[in-house]
């Protein structure tokens, strides 16, 4: 969990440096491979593609609501790279983890996942520490004796507030998202612009 000054940016500028460089990849490549997974194409698109306005109108709908972002594949990506430049982004690993290990329904697939994401996120200097209380944390250790579904449930819902209140708020106020922000509403106004393509057939009478 502790890590050296020397590890982290020099600056604020630098931090948001590497997350335009970061989003530019998502722009410009067709595909992003991340600890959370491939989210896919995250491309504009064409002036008048649909796929173009609808990632605008994800793009801005990600400042909207925390749970719209968290809904959202691109919004996950952008988020968990912005994440990265504060070092913060085991919060997100461990709530993404939280929803996967929920949807499972072997009880021997439960007990042995359980213990993985609590050993990776949960325990005393473990690798990908989440910021929780002790209380939360001897409260899941229990939980585990007999893993349900639910047994991650208070700490990953502590660590949801945690990133709503804290790091949701930084995020958008960063120049990163600002500027495609920027970009969304411009690729929306240009995909409602009259078209500049071929002109009326003059009408016959």
């Amino acid at each position: 969990m502790c890590r050296t000054l020397a590890a982290f940016p020099t600056s604020c500028l630098e931090r948001a440096k590497e997350f335009k460089t970061r989003l530019g990849i998502f722009l410009h490549k067709s595909e992003l491979g991340s600890d959370t997974g491939s989210v896919g194409k995250f491309e504009w698109g064409s002036k008048h593609s649909k796929e173009g306005r609808n990632f605008s109108e994800d793009v801005l709908g990600w400042k909207e609501s925390f749970d719209l972002l968290l809904s959202s594949k691109n919004g996950v990506a952008a988020f968990h790279a912005f994440l990265k430049t504060e070092f913060s982004e085991e919060n997100l690993e461990f709530w993404l983890a939280c929803e996967e290990f929920k949807k499972l329904r072997s009880a021997t697939k439960l007990a042995s996942r359980a213990h993985r994401i609590f050993e990776e996120f949960i325990c005393s200097e473990a690798p990908k520490e989440v910021n929780i209380d002790h209380e939360t944390r001897e409260l899941t250790r229990t939980n585990l004796q007999a893993a349900t579904a639910a047994c991650f449930d208070v700490a990953q819902g502590k660590t949801r507030t945690l990133m709503e209140k804290d790091s949701y708020p930084r995020f958008l106020k960063s120049p990163a998202y600002r500027d495609l922000a920027t970009q969304a509403t411009q690729a929306m106004a240009a995909s409602a612009s009259p078209s500049s393509g071929s002109p009326a057939e003059p009408s016959h009478t």
